[in-house]
């Protein structure tokens, strides 16, 4: 057994349909059935009719991909894929062959394998470094094998949580049934997708040095990056409310928001939210900001949907996001903590 990353579109488009129909799938609509394609040899003269005018590289590429689905994962194995639109992973387990769905409207439905997802909001602040970045590997499909991927997503599955990878006399090897191909893809052979890898990077520095109640400090110098007056209530509080922010020299105009700070790995569930949403009027604020450093449960998630106009959640991808934007303004101090540099690279993104 071994485990597999699959992503589901550039932008995340795929990830509902993935979780809500219990599949895992590669897009590539434009290439037809693979039902009948036993080998890499017939995947790749199916990509070649269904993609023309590629450069053969390309071609390869895209066949060792498709071929991965349909020929070389094997029930059991683990699919991990990462989700665009929070800051968690989804864990599953293939249960069946590959399908191609025909009467699926969407071409890039097409090609799928069932999977049972046994985690949907793993929070990528409970995955350590190193394997964050071995999920980093820009490619729609690729093996995952370094740093004993397998069993730390396994346990990630039931726990939640990465427990680390085990001493080098405990790794098993990995074995597949499947024979390999020059041309097949594995984590070690795929370029690492660098803006991923760096907003990776950037939430292990700001664990490191804003965790707990320092992490209220960064999110106020945010705040005061984008003009509002924050007012820090400090540790000890009982009212739930970490900062206050306006606008306006004194910080009375509006917007005023009340902000909580939670900065634990684990999911925030949803009395807090409703905490939160509570505390508005006995503050008189406009707005409520709840950073949940380690996302939200999914009862949480609901009910901030209902809140949408009155409450706003940024988990640690959206924390980074608005370090990496006011970071010119930040003071010094806070620079000199938190290093960052920024970079221009030609921008390419996995399907």
């Amino acid at each position: 057994m071994t485990a597999w990353l699959v992503r589901a579109g550039s932008t995340g488009e795929r990830e509902q349909w993935a979780l809500a129909k219990s599949v895992t799938g590669a897009g590539y609509g434009e290439v037809g059935s693979l039902e009948e394609s036993d080998t890499r040899e017939k995947v790749f003269e199916r990509v070649e009719a269904g993609i023309p005018g590629q450069k053969l590289g390309a071609l390869r590429n895209f066949a060792a991909q498709l071929w991965a689905l349909c020929g070389r994962m094997e029930v059991g194995d683990l699919v991990v894929m990462p989700l665009k639109r929070s800051a968690a992973i989804a864990i599953g387990v293939i249960t069946g062959p590959y399908e191609y769905d025909a009467s699926e409207e969407d071409p890039e439905r097409r090609h799928v394998r069932r999977v049972r997802w046994d985690a949907t909001d793993v929070a990528r602040s409970r995955i350590n470094q190193d394997l964050l970045y071995s999920l980093g590997a820009f490619s729609t499909i690729c093996r995952i094998q370094r740093n004993d991927a397998e069993y730390r997503l396994r346990a990630a599955m039931s726990t939640g949580g990465d427990p680390g990878a085990r001493s080098e006399r405990l790794l098993t090897p990995v074995r597949s049934s499947v024979p390999e191909a020059a041309d097949d893809l594995d984590q070690e052979d795929v370029p690492v997708d660098i803006s991923r890898y760096a907003a990776d990077t950037i939430a292990s520095r700001i664990t490191e040095v804003y965790s707990g109640h320092k992490m209220e400090s960064l999110v106020s110098e945010i705040l005061k990056a984008d003009g509002f007056v924050c007012t820090e209530h400090g540790q000890g509080t009982d009212d739930g409310i970490d900062i206050v922010a306006g606008k306006g020299l004194l910080g009375l105009d509006s917007p005023r928001l009340i902000v909580q700070v939670k900065s634990q790995a684990s999911p925030v569930d949803a009395p807090t939210i409703s905490q939160l949403h509570g505390s508005l009027s006995i503050h008189k604020a406009d707005q409520g900001l709840l950073v949940a450093w380690g996302g939200l449960t999914r009862a949480a998630r609901k009910l901030v949907d209902s809140q949408r106009f009155a409450i706003r959640v940024w988990d640690a991808d959206d924390l980074v996001s608005q370090v990496q934007t006011h970071y010119p303004g930040f003071p010094a101090r806070l620079r000199q903590d938190l290093p960052l540099k920024q970079i221009w690279t030609l921008a390419d993104e996995a399907g």
